[in-house]
């Protein structure tokens, strides 16, 4: 059984096309990756996903509930974090997850509710109205919300926009136990280092399709690639290394396509034999947002699941 089904969704908002015959799957356990631009889809297909919206065409599912037919057992089955902050000023942070947890029927979840105070760093706000708390904080009792009924499946839409380093630390640490105790992670951020740190595998989106859905460390491998990055202070770099594809960034820093120790040596002793000063140098890994860039800048049919 799948976490996650997709099958040719489309949705129209008037003369808006948020999407265009999505398709995916997501395995259950997996901490998988959506990403794209603004106005890309994510959110529109989330907002399906959680029953917040109605696609127009196709199928979704969660843990193999249909989201239209068996809507109950759908939203048992997954919780979403949403970019928006939204709470109610009336209540505390305790007795807003015990509402929470009322929704789903759950009349004896104090215990887990402490426990997500605990793990969400809520302990001094517990009693603490929702009015008087910080962004950061509220988006705090938004994850715990959101895992109040304990779903297999959650889905994360930007939960560390303009919070603290303190916050996403707590909140991936939190997560990461989550995913490694077999809750299946859904995660879309414009932070694009975490979605590297974190997620095995990764669909991007532009313009409501699906333009590229492959393992993480294939992606890199694919559209990025290991790189001496050096600025010098001598002359230019010499022919050699420009035709191995060296370019200037535009920090100012020669970045040399590299493969492996050997390539920096070589690359090193070019640059000396040409009497070029080195100011600075560093290899730079493979990296997320390259992929990004190059995937948003090109024109291609959208990938199968």
């Amino acid at each position: 059984m799948l976490a996650v089904e997709a099958r040719g969704v489309r949705k129209r908002y008037g003369d808006v096309r948020a999407l265009a015959g999505v398709s995916l799957e997501v395995e259950q356990g997996e901490f998988f990756g959506l990403l794209g631009p603004n106005g890309a889809g994510k959110t529109t297909l989330i907002s399906a996903l959680g029953g917040l919206a109605r696609a127009d065409e196709g199928t979704l599912a969660v843990m193999g509930h249909d989201v239209a037919r068996d809507y109950r057992s759908a939203r048992r089955a997954v919780g979403i974090v949403p970019q928006e902050i939204v709470f109610d000023p009336f209540f505390t942070v305790r007795e807003t997850l015990r509402l929470q947890s009322g929704y789903f029927g759950l009349r004896r979840n104090d215990d887990w509710v402490d426990e997500l105070i605990d793990r969400l760093a809520l302990r001094d706000k517990a009693n603490a109205n929702m009015r008087s708390l910080s962004g950061g904080m509220k988006r705090r009792v938004m994850v715990a919300q959101a895992l109040v009924h304990r779903p297999p499946v959650i889905v994360l839409d930007e939960p560390t926009a303009g919070v603290d380093v303190e916050l996403r630390q707590t909140l991936w640490a939190f997560i990461r136990g989550l995913n490694t105790a077999g809750h299946t992670i859904v995660l879309t951020t414009h932070y694009l280092e975490e979605a590297q740190q974190l997620c095995s595998r990764i669909a991007m989106m532009k313009e409501g399709r699906i333009v590229a859905l492959d393992s993480t460390a294939r992606l890199l491998s694919d559209f990025s690639e290991r790189v001496l990055r050096v600025k010098l202070e001598g002359p230019e770099v010499p022919r050699s290394l420009l035709a191995r594809g060296a370019t200037l960034d535009p920090a100012g820093a020669w970045r040399i396509p590299i493969v492996d120790v050997a390539h920096v040596e070589e690359a090193l002793h070019e640059l000396r034999a040409a009497g070029a000063t080195i100011a600075s140098l560093e290899v730079a890994e493979p990296e997320l947002e390259e992929v990004f860039v190059k995937i948003m800048r090109r024109e291609e049919r959208p990938v199968a699941a």
